[in-house]
């Protein structure tokens, strides 16, 4: 399963190319908060120049500006025409998503606002989304959250999207990127945290995150030999008919 998404800035083709190259699970090209608005239409056609040029290795999303910004159907037109695996909703809430069609390519959605956090289950049971993923930067500055270093400041924003992707029967959610690249140590107790609230991978924002993401959210040895022991018991027990 996916561990890792990589963001890159959609009109940077040095970064997007190295993006795409890198271990990463997914990457992410970004239309949205690192492209300037001036910049949109030529980070369209960089995406599109980008992925036609560099063969696939993970899978690829763009992510796209919300509904409410009036840059979304210049975005989506022009993802129609690109070689991808689906899309990333900015500020998703159940009124933006009914701003899509029902039918199409697989969406995350992105949830970095209180009004996301409040429709978290009726998102995740959305039939085109296939994940949530937890935006902190955005969603600590509309409540007014103070950072923390033990991040309790988003614990329930983080159960709240592990329960509505459980409920909805969709993957486990994506966590934050943590946005101190050189803090290596800090990420993977963030990491850490987060596989221990139910999330499945975490966002990253450059490639040396990569190592730390997939080191925390891939089982280890010990792990899967557990897993094995509690399907063989398992299997034992119904061969002899025991509860």
């Amino acid at each position: 399963g996916l561990r890792s998404l990589l963001f890159a800035p959609g009109d940077d083709p040095r970064k997007l190319r190295k993006a795409l190259t890198s271990e990463a699970d997914a990457v992410v090209a970004d239309l949205e908060d690192a492209v300037a608005p001036a910049a949109k239409d030529a980070a369209r056609a960089t995406v599109a120049e980008v992925f036609a040029e560099v063969p696939a290795g993970g899978l690829r999303f763009v992510r796209v500006n919300a509904p409410e910004t009036g840059l979304l159907a210049a975005d989506l037109a022009a993802v129609d025409g690109m070689q991808h695996d689906g899309i990333m909703l900015a500020k998703a809430t159940t009124a933006s998503l009914e701003a899509l069609d029902r039918g199409g390519p697989p969406i995350i959605a992105l949830i970095e606002t209180a009004a996301g956090i409040r429709d978290g289950y009726d998102i995740a049971a959305h039939p085109r989304v296939a994940a949530l993923m937890l935006g902190g930067a955005d969603l600590a500055a509309e409540a007014n959250l103070e950072l923390r270093a033990d991040g309790q400041e988003l614990l329930l924003a983080r159960s709240t999207l592990v329960f509505a992707s459980t409920a909805a029967r969709i993957r486990a959610p994506f966590d934050v990127v943590h946005l101190d690249v050189r803090d290596a140590q800090a990420q993977r107790r963030e990491a850490e945290l987060a596989r221990s609230l139910g999330f499945g991978g975490k966002a990253c924002v450059h490639p040396a995150q990569l190592e730390g993401v997939h080191a925390v959210f891939t089982p280890g040895a010990d792990e899967a030999e557990h897993a094995r022991n509690v399907v063989a018991a398992y299997d034992s027990a119904m061969e002899r008919g025991d509860a």
